[in-house]
């Protein structure tokens, strides 16, 4: 079996600070401390749920998975950042957990500092993994992980407010029907879209797919599609469809605006839809648009099922039963539905429908998304969003012109990764 080589980096730890959880609720503000290595029979496995206890569900499949092994797992839960920068320094102190859940983004800091195995090494079956959710954990055409689902954004409405616009929701198929629903909903004394464009790895996840939408490609953000995308943030900003708090917004303080009852849109993912069917009001939910028409693609959010490498490689074997008990088809079934994701391979998302109707829309945009990480940007990604974050809040916040924040962007990126 081979066993990667082992090089932990100072660039790889900055590049690993930078990456934040973006995705869903999944993140959580409390800690925990690593644990040593396991022992023979007890298996270590780390995740980013602090916000599960013993007692969930996710938990309870976490130990399942070690008896059917027959092992006990001690798992570990941490917030997402401190997640990365632990598995970092175990990884250079040789102490790795045996299995690690981490933020899809992560797979290709973690890859490049040479701690995770390839999932062809472990003779784990990824082939009816959908390749664009697979596409975030891939470095070099090789798999570091398994994605244990996916999630991503699409645009929720108010039914309600969008009747009284006289706007029917199936006529919105571009930017410039977007566009004109929203100067009708504003018309009729409502209020348009909220979003989330805070100084952080959500405002850059929110952007993407008005970014992507326009054909704009992260290695060159000061294109002038990336700056049409820019430029229709800021346009419903300045006449109004969008509230000037975006700038500050999380996904979570966005979706509690939409959910006011006041808002026509709010863009947002799969990890609301609890809350969305508590809101109160009718909604529904279409892709976000293209400039020209069509679905946008959306960055995909999710974790990965990774492997780190150990010194005792006999301890693979039982890892790997581990592993595939996780994503097998009746656990990816019962996980999804736990977090709220979408399953990363085709039979399952076909079940998760049969069960639950409402989740057809977020297959769809699920199966048009990329990875932020993908097309072999891998720890460029990082300092690339952080630019283009800090663009999206110099052009929202009227400091810079959109064309000029993106062009300091662009800038600053290239000088940090060395193009």
């Amino acid at each position: 079996m081979r066993r990667p080589r082992r090089h932990i980096t100072l660039a790889a730890v900055a590049a690993a600070v930078g990456v934040l959880a973006t995705t869903s609720a999944c993140a959580g503000s409390s800690t925990a401390t690593a644990s040593s290595p396991a022992k023979a029979g007890s298996y270590t496995f780390w995740d980013p749920y602090p916000q599960f206890d013993g007692t969930s569900a996710w938990a309870k499949l976490v130990s399942s998975c070690g008896t059917q092994a027959g092992v006990t797992v001690k798992r570990t839960a941490f917030d997402t950042t401190d997640l990365t920068n632990k598995a970092l320094l175990a990884g250079q102190q040789g102490n790795s957990p045996d299995v690690m859940l981490v933020d899809n983004p992560v797979v290709s800091t973690l890859q490049s500092a040479g701690i995770l195995n390839r999932t062809s090494d472990l003779s784990l079956d990824t082939s009816a993994i959908q390749p664009n959710i697979i596409g975030a954990g891939t470095v070099d055409k090789a798999a570091y992980g398994v994605p244990i689902g996916a999630n991503t954004l699409a645009l929720y409405y108010n039914a309600d407010v969008l009747s009284a616009a006289k706007v029917d929701p199936a006529s919105i198929t571009d930017w410039k029907s977007l566009t004109a629903a929203l100067q009708k909903v504003k018309a009729a004394g409502k209020k348009g879209i909220t979003f989330s464009a805070i100084g952080t790895e959500e405002g850059s996840f929110q952007f993407l797919p008005w970014f992507w939408g326009a054909g704009a490609d992260l290695t060159k953000v000061n294109s002038a599609q990336g700056a049409a995308a820019l430029s229709l943030w800021k346009g419903w900003m300045t006449a109004g469809y969008a509230p000037n708090d975006v700038l500050s917004n999380t996904q979570t303080t966005s979706w509690q605006e939409f959910a006011t009852g006041q808002y026509a849109f709010g863009e947002n993912g799969t990890w609301q839809l609890a809350n969305a069917a508590k809101a109160g009001f009718k909604y529904g939910v279409i892709s976000i648009p293209a400039e020209s028409g069509g679905s946008a693609p959306a960055p995909t959010g999710g974790e990965f099922v990774t492997v780190p490498v150990q010194k005792d490689t006999s301890r693979y074997a039982t890892t790997e039963k581990i592993v595939s008990c996780l994503i097998s088809n009746t656990n990816l079934l019962a996980t999804d539905s736990t977090l709220s994701y979408i399953a990363p391979v085709a039979a399952v998302q076909t079940q998760q429908v049969q069960q639950n109707a409402a989740l057809k829309p977020w297959v769809a945009a699920v199966a048009a998304a990329k990875g932020r990480t993908s097309n072999g940007l891998g720890t460029k990604y990082p300092v690339i969003s952080e630019q283009l974050w800090t663009a999206v809040q110099a052009a929202l916040s009227g400091s810079q012109n959109p064309r000029a924040a993106l062009d300091a962007a662009q800038q600053a990126a290239a000088s940090k990764i060395g193009n």
